[in-house]
């Protein structure tokens, strides 16, 4: 345990301290330049190394997950188009497009909505408690996604009819003489996906909260009282006067939250590994690359869901230059 300590301080260290020899060095090349080119050359200086990164770990896997797209299992042969018209003919994959929306539609919304709803009420409370109860709220957070899964897998647990029951919704509905549910496999109303959608909220509502609590705090008073001396009651200040100056932070948590939401895959894989009609975009491509090893019918669901993701992107980019123009 110590050498691994010991391997992690001197990896930060020698992280840290490489980065920063670099850019001296780089700086001290800049400054000996003459006249003009000094300042024409420190900023690519500084921001040089920092597009190389994206250029050689996003921007390059990008252009070879798109050529692998058109072509065979093995990447041996180009087969055009195929790749997408087997994907979009093939009515198991529809059907993951149809989960993924409705993670998409409920996700988002209902975390939005209970990290509002949170917010507000905890700003209520005392300073030591409010404190405290968004400590604990946000705790979630910290768990990665494999954790959570596993943490609510003692919630939906199931064991046979007469077994000691383990998790919690069937040990509630023993006390009331109801047979036990293998909550996974309930595919009505898609309650399953569902049941795995809490999951994620239950993550993100911390996230939600805290962000939404500060956009709620930095609200001028003098506005809010305007509406009580105009005899607003306190749910039409709330929708008619806050809801309006927090509604940037809003839209800016919606869409984070709903750029992780389609990119979901560690609540599935640990939970159902896409059975019982469960399946989603980013567990489907890993059983594709992986399980039954056809990259390019991976590397083209990777290509829809990039496709897919870009208006998000393309609309969060704008709204934060509107932000900042309003400024």
């Amino acid at each position: 345990m110590a050498l691994k300590i010991l391997n992690a301080l001197l990896a930060i260290l020698g992280g840290i301290g490489g980065a920063m020899l670099l850019y001296w060095i780089l700086n001290k090349l800049a400054e000996s330049l003459k006249g003009r080119w000094e300042d024409r050359v420190k900023p690519w200086v500084f921001a040089g190394p920092a597009l190389l990164a994206i250029a050689v770990y996003l921007i390059y896997p990008a252009l070879v997950t798109l050529q692998y797209s058109f072509a065979n299992e093995d990447a041996t042969a180009y087969v055009g188009f195929k790749n997408y018209t087997d994907l979009l003919t093939d009515t198991s994959f529809l059907q993951v497009l149809v989960n993924n929306l409705l993670w998409i539609i409920i996700v988002p919304a209902l975390t939005v909505a209970l990290g509002l709803g949170v917010a507000v009420l905890a700003d209520r409370l005392a300073a030591r408690s409010e404190k405290t109860t968004k400590t604990l709220i946000f705790l979630p957070m910290a768990i990665s996604m494999v954790g959570a899964a596993t943490i609510w897998r003692s919630i939906y647990e199931y064991q046979p009819s007469g077994a000691p029951q383990t998790g919690l919704l069937n040990a509630i509905m023993g006390l009331f003489g109801r047979e036990p549910v293998y909550w996974y496999s309930v595919e009505n109303l898609h309650l399953n996906s569902l049941l795995l959608m809490v999951i994620l909220i239950w993550t993100q509502v911390g996230y939600s909260m805290v962000l939404l609590s500060s956009a709620i705090k930095a609200v001028p008073e003098d506005t809010i009282e305007a509406g009580r001396i105009d005899g607003a009651g306190e749910r039409r200040i709330f929708f008619s006067i806050v809801v309006p100056q927090i509604w940037p932070t809003v839209v800016t948590v919606f869409i984070t939250v709903l750029i992780g939401v389609m990119k979901v895959f560690d609540v599935v894989y640990v939970t159902t590994n896409g059975n019982y009609n469960t399946d989603v975009v980013g567990r489907r491509f890993y059983a594709e690359m992986f399980t039954n090893s056809n990259s390019g019918y991976a590397a083209a669901i990777v290509v829809l869901l990039m496709i897919a993701i870009t208006p998000v992107l393309v609309y969060q980019v704008r709204q934060f230059r509107r932000e900042e123009a309003a400024r």
